[in-house]
């Protein structure tokens, strides 16, 4: 099965005291999702009761457009890592230039389709 579109799930563990910041930094990158990002299809942030974790569901287009959002953000990226750890799921069919930034299965991990619905 091949899938064009991928998704991530990042799971955000924010750090004591940095939830302002951590908000800060994801609504700029929410304003680039917004206004820099046409190949994202979903950019969606939910947290638990008391706001010390939170979900960043992502879908794009292709991997091309997930590799222009993460080249996009990546000016954000290492302050929103000092404000909370972060783990993950890619979700879908990289190319070449994904599969080599996602390396050797650490974080985010890749999942490769195998069914769906629409098969």
């Amino acid at each position: 099965m091949q899938v064009d579109e991928i998704k991530g799930i990042a799971r955000v563990k924010i750090k004591p005291g940095a939830l302002e910041e951590w908000q800060r930094l994801t609504t700029q990158a929410m304003e680039i999702v917004r206004t820099r990002d046409p190949g994202t299809l979903q950019y969606e942030v939910y947290f638990n009761a008391d706001e010390s974790e939170a979900i960043v569901f992502e879908r794009y287009v292709n991997a091309d457009a997930a590799l222009a959002h993460f080249a996009n953000i990546g000016h954000l990226m290492a302050p929103l890592m000092e404000t909370a750890t972060v783990t993950g799921e890619v979700l879908g069919t990289p190319n070449a230039a994904m599969a080599t930034q996602l390396g050797d299965g650490e974080e985010p991990r890749l999942f490769i389709p195998w069914m769906s619905a629409s098969d």
